[in-house]
């Protein structure tokens, strides 16, 4: 069998798009992920997500300098795609920074080789307590339909659409208010336990409420986390549900 140079150049057009996308999920892109098993992930889905329909041997290939253009395309449709994918983890990562915070597990920061940056203990299991529970319900499934449909929406060799930047604001802006909201009622029980530690060193100014109040805290955001997890439920399933649909609202659908 022989292959085009035109068929050769739409498949490095497809795994441009799905390499771009894979890259910024923390599940397939986080650095605890080798670069050879991304590339393999990224040329088997690439083979799968490929219409395919063989082309002649003869015909006709894109030239390479409107080939550059095609792949810079690519490049922007997967990064919008896979940014939309990640918000979804962002706004867990924004709860679980909060509550990291406000409990004084911020205090210790250690890097996170899932999400790439540093993180303290508390947010570090949160966030992978999120990855656990994103592929126990088949998540990633959804993330796979979404990353086909990228396809469909906006086929390859094709030019690159009017994309509406005001998509972009608004899902970032409801995906941090949620993220926010999450955390609220940790952070607000933690707000309590400092409030009732100022009215204790005015009552009793002999009590070192710095060094009482660390571990109290600490305890508190642990126990009001363990309750917050139940909560969750209903607000994960939502996220990943919706994660496919958000990949293509940020393309224009």
């Amino acid at each position: 069998m022989i292959i085009s140079i035109a068929q050769t150049q739409l498949f490095f057009l497809a795994l441009t798009r799905v390499l771009a996308i894979l890259i910024q999920v923390p599940v397939f892109g986080s650095e605890v992920v080798p670069t050879q098993v991304k590339l393999g992930l990224g040329v088997i889905l690439a083979m799968i997500v490929l219409p395919w329909n063989p082309l002649p041997a003869d015909a006709a290939a894109v030239p390479w300098l409107a080939f550059a253009g095609l792949i810079i395309r690519e490049l922007i449709i997967g990064f919008l795609a896979g940014f939309a994918a990640a918000l979804t983890f962002g706004a867990f990562q924004m709860t679980g920074k909060l509550i990291d915070m406000s409990s004084g597990f911020g205090a210790g920061q250690v890097f996170n080789p899932a999400m790439s940056e540093a993180g303290g203990t508390l947010d570090q299991f949160f966030i992978l307590v999120v990855m656990l529970y994103f592929l126990l319900t088949n998540g990633h499934h959804v993330f796979l339909l979404g990353l086909q449909n990228t396809f469909k929406l906006l086929p390859l060799n094709q030019p690159l659409p009017d994309i509406n930047p005001e998509a972009l604001l608004r899902l970032s802006s409801a995906l941090i208010t949620s993220g926010v909201q999450m955390a609220l009622p940790v952070v607000g029980a933690l707000f309590l336990t400092d409030l009732t530690l100022g009215l204790l060193a005015k009552v009793a100014p002999q009590i070192n409420v710095f060094f009482l109040g660390l571990p109290i805290k600490v305890w508190v955001g642990i126990f009001c986390l363990s309750l917050l997890f139940g909560m969750l439920v209903p607000s994960l399933d939502r996220a990943f549900k919706n994660m496919g649909p958000r990949m293509l609202q940020i393309l224009g659908a």
